[in-house]
């Protein structure tokens, strides 16, 4: 399953060649689309068990891709790449028939014995462009929303991750039906290219700079669009928190994946007397972590490139480094790195980090905590440590973020019955679980009457000749109240109505 390919499912195109070539492909998808086959749900299921195939019967490749491009720690790969898809797959094979099943509301009185529901449909052609920081779960986790809600697609992996980029370039076209699913590999010049294209969805994981370029093209065809985006996530450390537990769960979200992850804490806000607390602590959690020497952990993520490592190298220029603070450019190698009394003018302050590197802020109180945060834009996730229901309260409607996760760090995302996605600079849309069958999907609004003839004088009350009291009427019917009956119960009367008939009809005819 891992040999090499003489020709890719679709090629990187000369450039002259490019916009033909993908005007091609997206043909192809939209003729598949057309055809209404990705709308059976046996299909759908089929691709998204061939997908976890995928995933199973390949797991050593993915991982070693992984850690070509990242240095990404088996475990990390398996945990949370690897088996994050493969149980996004289980969540949607065991719920997709109910997912996929009319939706049915409450209606006013005048439609009693009509039919309301929303009926999900699939957008259509989707474009998705993954992330390199996951490039295995930021690329297939929204394909499966998008296979799932019986949608066709282009995907495009990003070129910053090319290990794992060439891996799926092989691997998708050996598993899933390529009149429905195509893999575009290439750079900036390929994305720009891609954008020029008409799709039904846009799906982009990535910088709100690039986010705010994806959108333009977007609303070009007034494409519908989800922005998974990031930005500086705080994280607020209360007095009096059990501080051992409390260190363990913020260092393992800062640096896992050498700290690129979205959602990673960025910073940490606290008084100085926790400061140093935190400080004395995490000195010795890291050694247990990584060992004295991170550099020779097997557990340590490296960045992604040079451009990165340098970039966070001048982030943290004149700060006051207490915990690591090593660097070795041939490694893109950053140690666990913390700072204390930092600044909110300081320039590690000015953009999301993005790496191994943890500021501290000290402040005097929660107010001035919630008055840093309120001055930034609204980050993807904000953090909270306390004991304190008050103080929880209080950050939670003082503040505006994406998730707000208490008392730890990272762990939200694991449970898919929760949204995850941004707001503000952090993105727009949201998926995980069934958000991501909803994100991919048009809910349609869908009304089926009867020919009732009760039900007909009472709305005969809409037809001319206009009247006061035929307005008076129509208004009491059909003004907003609070149901007194359980949902149901129309075709509960109307099933007793039926006995009664029988029963009476019987008792003529005996």
């Amino acid at each position: 399953m891992t040999r090499r390919r003489e020709s890719a499912s679709v090629e990187i195109f000369p450039k002259q060649n490019m916009a033909s070539k993908y005007a091609e492909v997206i043909n192809k998808l939209r003729t598949t689309f057309k055809h209404g086959i990705t709308k059976s749900l046996e299909y759908r299921k089929q691709q998204l068990k061939a997908l976890y195939r995928l995933c199973k019967d390949n797991e050593e490749v993915l991982v070693r891709a992984m850690k070509e491009d990242l240095n990404k720690p088996k475990f990390e790969s398996v945990v949370c790449e690897i088996e994050f898809i493969r149980n996004d797959i289980r969540g949607m094979l065991i719920n997709l028939e109910k997912w996929a099943s009319p939706e049915y509301t409450s209606k006013h009185v005048v439609l009693m014995f009509d039919s309301t529901f929303i009926h999900r449909e699939p957008f259509g052609l989707v474009l998705i462009i993954g992330a390199w920081n996951y490039p295995l779960q930021l690329t297939l986790s929204p394909l499966v929303g998008a296979i799932a809600a019986g949608n066709v697609a282009v995907i495009k992996p990003s070129e910053l991750s090319p290990a794992t980029a060439r891996v799926l370039e092989d691997l998708l076209p050996l598993y899933l039906d390529q009149n429905s699913y195509a893999l575009i590999n290439g750079g900036v010049p390929e994305t720009t290219e891609l954008l020029k294209e008409q799709y039904d969805y846009i799906f982009y994981t990535g910088c709100p700079s690039v986010g705010k370029i994806i959108r333009n093209a977007a609303n070009k065809h007034l494409t519908p669009i989800t922005l998974e985006l990031g930005g500086k996530s705080p994280l607020y450390l209360d007095k009096r928190v059990n501080i051992e537990i409390a260190c363990r769960r913020i260092l393992w979200g800062k640096f896992i994946n050498a700290g690129q992850t979205c959602v990673a804490p960025d910073y940490i806000l606290c008084s100085e007397e926790t400061q140093e607390e935190f400080i004395h602590m995490a000195s010795k959690i890291l050694s247990e972590f990584f060992g004295e020497n991170p550099q020779n952990s097997s557990d340590l993520a490296r960045i992604v490139n040079k451009k990165h490592f340098q970039r966070i190298c001048n982030l943290i220029t004149n700060s006051t480094v207490v915990v690591g603070g090593d660097f070795v450019e041939e490694e893109c190698y950053i140690s666990p790195t913390i700072l204390k009394d930092v600044k909110i003018s300081d320039p590690v302050m000015e953009e999301e980090i993005f790496g191994p590197v943890l500021p501290i802020v000290p402040v005097k109180d929660v107010d001035e905590a919630i008055s840093i945060i309120n001055s930034k834009e609204r980050p993807l996730s904000l953090y909270l440590f306390s004991t304190k229901d008050e103080v929880i309260k209080k950050f939670l409607n003082s503040t505006s973020s994406g998730s707000f996760c208490v008392n730890d760090t990272v762990v939200h995302l694991s449970v898919d019955t929760l949204p995850f996605g941004g707001i503000g600079n952090s993105g727009m849309g949201r998926y995980h679980g069934k958000y991501s069958f909803d994100t991919f999907s048009h809910l349609k609004a869908v009304l089926k009457r009867n020919f009732n003839p009760v039900l007909e004088q009472l709305g005969s009350l809409r037809y001319p000749p206009y009247t006061d009291q035929k307005m008076n009427k129509l208004m009491m019917l059909l003004k907003k109240r609070r149901n007194p009956f359980p949902y149901g119960t129309p075709y509960v009367i109307v099933f007793v109505l039926g006995i009664i008939t029988a029963v009476v009809i019987r008792f003529i005819l005996i």
